[in-house]
Order: C-alpha cells, then structure tokens, then sequence
C-alpha cells in the first residue's frame, strides 16, 4: 500500500490510452453526460444546491489533499508546487464558481478551465504515479472535477459562453501568461511550461522547440477554444 503513496514512485511509467486511461476517460465521461441527461432534475434549487456543494467540496478537498501529501512526502517546494498551472487555478477557481453561481467566472472557466482540464486529462504529466498511486486518483478527480462543473453550469442554469467572453478568455490567459513568466524566472520555475516543456507524454512535444512551441501552444489554445465554443455558435445560428 505504501508505494502507491510513495513521492518517489516505483511504479511503471503513466501509458496514454492504456486500458486504465481508457477506462478511466469511459468513467468521466459518463459522469459528464450526468447535467444533461437527468436535466429536468435540476429545475429544483434544493438538488441544484445540494450538488453545487458536493462538487465543491470534492474538489477542494482533493486538491487540499495533494499539497498534505506532498507536504508529508518533504516535496512540497515554491518552485513546483504552487497552483499556477492553469489547470490548478481552474480547480480552485471552480469552487468559487459552484459556490457563488458565478456567470463571469463560468464564462472564464469555460474556456480556459474546461480546455485547459481535458488537455490534462488526455494527456497528463503523471510520470510514474500510474494507476493505482495516488496521484492518478487526484489529477484525474481534480481535473474531471473541473470539466464536471462547466458542464453542470450549463445544463442546471442554462449559462451559455459567449463569443466576446472567448477573446477575453485569451486575453486573460495571455497576461497571466505574463506575469507567470516573471515568476519563472525569480523561482527559476517551470509554471504553464512556458521555460521548458512538459512530461513525455504532453502535446508540447509535438509543437516545435523552445521558444516556437509557446506560439503553436498559443494557436492550439484559440483553436479549442473555437472548438469549445462551436456547439454554440452552431444552435444560436441553426
């Protein structure tokens, strides 16, 4: 039991689309399609309070959980263990919106949460915390828990992301890339891998070398958030 929490795993090497990816991917979806199919259900406040508190928690303890392990395991570090990874403020900037029923955060999180979430649960950085470690459990409860409350927004309130919001989005994104850099450089960090790229596994190793892949991320990122946004530009103009 101790090597599946060990920070120093000695478990095989984390294999994309390997039958636990796969099953693990089968199980989020599933969860995903949850709002929509029972959305009738959702008409009642009390059921939509209920779970909006339900998936914050969940989320926030589970994240809460990674920095305890990682405290426990001596490996919590400024220069790695910061949540300035887009993928971990959007974690933590789901709870605020589950909590509040924020319709300018989801407008955010819609782009930016959700796009950046299912990028990491395609293709996640985990290395050797495969399945069962720990960790696999965390990231893919982290990030699908983010995916989950977009999603959830959309079907329990009917919040629809806007075509301005997207360009704001990237904006947005943009200078927090900004300020992120400046941070890499006073920790000597790897924050958004804008300094170096990722684990093997991360589509950053199929987008140029240093620097020319921070521009095919850029064009990668507009080009799913058009993705994102298209179911809805397709009902608004059917």
């Amino acid at each position: 039991m101790k090597a599946y929490f060990q920070y120093h795993s000695k478990l095989a090497l984390f294999r994309p689309f390997s039958l636990d990816h796969l099953i693990t991917l089968a199980i989020l979806f599933i969860l995903c399609v949850f709002p929509f199919v029972f959305k009738n259900k959702w008409k009642e406040e009390g059921k939509r309070k209920v779970f909006r508190i339900t998936m914050a928690v969940i989320i926030l303890v589970d994240n809460v959980l990674y920095h305890v392990w990682l405290v426990y395991e001596h490996a919590w570090l400024v220069k790695t263990a910061l949540p300035l990874h887009l993928s971990d403020l959007a974690a933590l900037l789901a709870v605020v919106m589950l909590l509040s029923k924020s319709n300018r955060i989801f407008q955010f999180m819609y782009f930016a949460g959700l796009g950046s979430a299912i990028q990491a649960i395609l293709t996640p950085d985990l290395q050797h915390f495969s399945f069962p470690h720990f960790l696999y459990f965390q990231s893919f409860i982290s990030h699908g828990g983010v995916v989950l409350a977009c999603l959830f927004m959309v079907a329990a309130f009917n919040y629809r992301p806007t075509f301005r919001s997207m360009w704001v989005t990237i904006l947005i994104v943009n200078l927090y890339g900004i300020f992120v850099f400046v941070i890499n450089k006073w920790l000597d960090s790897n924050y958004l891998y804008i300094m170096k790229k990722a684990g093997m596994n991360s589509i950053l190793n199929y987008l140029g070398s240093w620097p020319w892949y921070l521009i095919s991320m850029e064009i990668v990122m507009i080009f799913s958030f058009y993705i994102l946004y298209s179911p809805f530009w397709i009902k608004k103009n059917a």
